[in-house]
């Protein structure tokens, strides 16, 4: 660069006595905290199934160090039949075989704490596995048992009860109940799931569901989990008398729209969370909850995170606004209006196993609702070099903001969407459910590349890979981008780095005018400093002031910022 200066830092794992729970209150790791998100199938195989596991995870926990995440968080490896990539739990407080064992899990935590890395486990509360032995003793026991009545079995409507007990739609597609067959071989009643026909919901008005999910927490949190991300926080409770209701045809089918839907954001929530917490007050420290609660505003949200109840909840509003300044500026306002005002962190994510990578996300030319996932055939498909442009930049914003933030694997390599899968590889329920009309969550969940040269890029020792991972995805494989300072690998590096170094996770945000509508532009101060964001939203190039670059999201020369293109800047 030739007016500015380039300084690059290293990144640098947190240390044990970083992470302990000698800390003042308010200084809780979780507010500050970098959080990896590890999808066991997709991330690591040691075994040579194709599936990754627990060992594999603990194999690589060293990578994790050197990128410089303070945590991770798992999606659920528990027993299960698989028919939603485990969020059909059949088994709470056992490891799958796929991903290895319990004595597997127990030797992750303790690698991983011994590095300095906090593990948070995925909970699915909403809903179990139609194998669970609840479920099955529940259809055994028959009407009006008190196994039923651990999940949501109705009658139906009709002079015969042939009709299902209301209108609602499963989030996967197609009706959200199912009519069971009953000893006698007689049609019986109904149940719900709001997703898969294999997931019912649980019936939380029930206190021995109540107790059971306390029992499932203190499992974990005498194994040493210090924490849990919330499947489908804002679900659980139903209005009473379960009224008809059909989305609006733009809605968010998780629940993101404003509307009021009988199944999503009930009130009773609260009080469950409210008991959770106190459940892992139990065990000191700061162990903490997250929860994945589709909202359509961060007011809303911020109702999950109020002082006795949640610690984090997915900032989902920031995660699906536009590339476009303006409306990025007002979310993160917003943000960081609501969550401090009721003593929580905000959050800030981007990608994660449920929705489109950004690296593609940010570069569609068409709509594309959450959940629909992307294909061949979509409309507006992604332009990529414009993508991963612009999902530098937006991380490059993400990593400044003050709170805490999640990363999803893979997006250090700047992976996009798989967008040409295979019909016959595709297992994504939803792929199932909608007669193929919506292509799901699968090309998210590709497993990631690690080796250039390896079998299956690394990820597996015999080449097996559960999804097809592409052909041209070498260039992006860890190895390939440890040499390069400009790769997207490098670029994490720097960011997390230097966001550590500065303490800008627990800065406070001050809004920089004169750059134009087109630019975000803030200043960060925190403890190690204070660090200026500039990021080109619009099509012209933008002038800097003097100063030291810190971090840039593209190399580029001279004192101007191109489009598309974040920069961090040293102030004085």
């Amino acid at each position: 660069m030739d007016a500015m200066t380039s300084t690059t830092t290293s990144a640098f794992a947190p240390s044990a006595a970083e992470n302990s729970d000698e800390r003042r209150p308010g200084s809780e790791w979780w507010r500050t905290a970098v959080i990896y998100q590890i999808y066991p199938r997709s991330f690591a195989d040691a075994s040579g199934d194709g599936i990754g596991d627990i060992p594999g995870i603990t194999a690589r926990l060293d990578d994790l160090v050197s990128l410089g995440v303070d945590a991770v968080w798992l999606s659920p490896f528990y027993r299960s039949p698989q028919n939603d990539a485990g969020y059909d739990v059949a088994d709470y407080c056992d490891v799958d075989p796929l991903f290895g064992t319990l004595a597997d899990v127990d030797e992750m935590l303790a690698e991983a704490h011994g590095r300095g890395i906090r593990v948070i486990v995925d909970l699915v509360p909403n809903h179990s596995s139609d194998r669970h032995v609840w479920f099955q003793e529940a259809l055994a026991a028959g009407p009006g048992s008190a196994e039923r009545a651990r999940y949501m079995f109705r009658d139906g409507r009709g002079e015969d009860g042939e009709l299902p007990p209301n209108n609602w739609e499963s989030v996967f597609g197609g009706p959200a109940w199912t009519r069971v067959t009953e000893a006698d071989g007689r049609p019986g009643q109904w149940y719900l799931h709001l997703f898969d026909s294999s997931q019912p919901d649980f019936d939380w008005s029930n206190p021995v569901v109540q107790e059971e999910f306390r029992r499932i927490l203190r499992f974990w949190l005498d194994r040493g989990v210090d924490g849990f991300r919330v499947d489908v926080a804002h679900g659980l409770v139903k209005s009473d008398g379960l009224p008809d209701h059909l989305p609006a045809v733009d809605a968010d089918s998780m629940g993101g729209g404003d509307e009021d839907v009988p199944y999503w954001g009930q009130e009773g929530v609260h009080e469950i969370y409210r008991d959770w917490n106190r459940v892992l007050a139990e065990y000191g420290g700061d162990r903490a909850l997250c929860a994945e609660a589709w909202l359509p505003t961060v007011d809303k949200t911020a109702l999950w995170v109020r002082p006795d109840e949640m610690h984090q909840a997915f900032n989902f509003p920031y995660l699906m606004t536009a590339w476009d300044a303006a409306a990025i500026r007002e979310v993160i306002s917003e943000s960081l209006r609501a969550f401090p005002a009721v003593g929580a962190p905000a959050t800030w994510v981007l990608s994660n196993h449920d929705v489109v990578r950004h690296a593609s996300r940010l570069a569609l030319t068409a709509e594309n609702p959450q959940g629909h996932g992307i294909g061949p055939d979509s409309p507006g498909q992604p332009i990529p070099d414009v993508g991963l442009r612009r999902a530098r930049a937006a991380t490059t914003v993400m990593l400044a903001l003050p709170g805490s933030a999640y990363v999803y694997q893979g997006e250090e390599l700047g992976l996009p969407e798989v967008i040409d899968l295979p019909d016959d590889a595709r297992q994504d329920p939803t792929w199932f459910r909608t007669a193929h009309e919506r292509y799901g969550r699968d090309g998210c969940r590709v497993p990631i590349p690690w080796d250039a040269d390896a079998p299956a890029y690394g990820f597996s020792p015999t080449g097996a890979s559960w999804l097809p991972q592409p052909a041209d995805w070498a260039p992006l494989a860890r190895s390939a981008q440890e040499g390069d300072a400009d790769s997207t690998l490098w670029l994490y590096r720097s960011l997390l780095a230097t966001r550590r170094s500065t303490g800008l996770g627990a800065g406070t945000l001050e809004w920089l005018d004169g750059y134009g509508e087109d630019v975000l532009a803030f200043r960060v101060q925190a403890e190690g400093g204070a660090v200026t964001v500039i990021a080109n939203v619009g099509t012209e190039p933008v002038a800097l002031p003097a100063a030291t670059v810190l971090v840039a999201s593209e190399p580029f020369e001279g004192g101007l910022l191109p489009v598309d293109t974040a920069v961090w800047l040293a102030t004085d």
